[in-house]
């Protein structure tokens, strides 16, 4: 049975392992699509209660493979969370007025009738202020409507998070690639979240393939000593006869700040493991030589977005 914890202020307990919808809009890899359908039933069917999508995920194929899913499960079996604002690689649109509709479209294409969470997507491709005056009072006239329940944010620098939480109300946030083994970033967070009773949620535990034994994708930005570095922590990993995905999973769920872990992934096959290994103990000794090795690369980014959302990156 995997734990809960409650999200900042809201009446939502989340397990402590949740389902990331973006691999089964194929965002990273083509998919098959009878796995894809599997993975989610795998998921709610394993005891996991918060899913977590985009309209940007597959262009809206995300939410319409979950439309083909969730029915068949009761309503209050799970949670719900979406994004907008981010519609293709290079279309931002936080306006009222698309919010109104991404909304509309999401909940159609999901067949469900309200939302539990929506985030301002990838926030920091965009003018901070606007997120601030106007996306997200538009939610909260969605949320007087019954559409959607709590208002956040998500993306990748840090930056952005502080800006928003000081100058306007959120529920939660959703943070990623930066609560890992590599890089912990994210618990400068926590103080001004618990002051304004704003619920974290950490995504994306394996860092887009750095802390696996998978090939990184052509896409990702880690530097060669960054590549190197990460690929001594897998072998040790190995060497012990253990897998770093493994303990990179268990440390970020570890962490009580966090509401939830969002991994992703459209092989059924890999989301079991992922409930298994959140069950099992977390071999500490481990987890310590792993984060010696890394020590190089500790809390090495990038960046992403307008240069003015971003902090400055560390020489790596």
């Amino acid at each position: 049975m995997l734990p809960r914890r409650r999200l900042g202020q809201t009446d939502m307990e989340l397990t402590t392992l949740s389902f990331g919808a973006s691999s089964i809009g194929q965002e990273f890899r083509s998919v098959d699509l009878g796995e894809s359908l599997q993975a989610v039933r795998v998921a709610l069917e394993s005891g996991m209660n918060f899913i977590d999508t985009a309209a940007f995920y597959g262009r809206g194929m995300s939410e319409m493979m979950l439309g083909r899913v969730l029915p068949d499960f009761p309503r209050d079996q799970y949670y719900l969370g979406t994004k907008l604002g981010r519609y293709t690689g290079e279309h931002f649109d936080f306006s009222a007025r698309r919010v109104t509709e991404s909304i509309d479209t999401s909940l159609e294409r999901m067949k469900v009738d309200h939302l539990d969470i929506v985030l301002c997507h990838d926030l920091e491709f965009v003018e901070m202020s606007q997120i601030v005056e106007e996306t997200i009072p538009a939610i909260r006239r969605e949320i007087e409507k019954g559409k959607v329940r709590y208002v956040g944010v998500s993306g990748y620098p840090m930056k952005m998070f502080q800006y928003v939480m000081e100058n306007t109300d959120i529920d939660c946030l959703l943070t990623y690639n930066h609560y890992t083994l590599q890089n912990d970033m994210a618990l400068d967070l926590v103080p001004l979240a618990k002051e304004k009773g704003v619920g974290l949620m950490n995504g994306a535990p394996f860092s887009a393939r750095l802390l696996t034994n998978a090939e990184l994708p052509p896409w990702h930005k880690a530097t060669p000593e960054v590549r190197q570095v990460a690929a001594a922590a897998a072998k040790h990993c190995a060497d012990r006869g253990s897998d770093i995905a493994k303990i990179a999973l268990q440390f970020s769920i570890a962490n009580e700040n966090f509401a939830t872990c969002i991994p992703g992934s459209a092989n059924p096959k890999r989301v079991t493991q992922w409930v298994e290994w959140a069950q099992e103990p977390i071999d500490e000794v481990l987890v310590a030589e792993v984060q010696e090795i890394l020590k190089p690369i500790h809390n090495w980014f990038y960046i992403e977005g307008r240069p003015e959302n971003n902090d400055e990156p560390v020489a790596s």
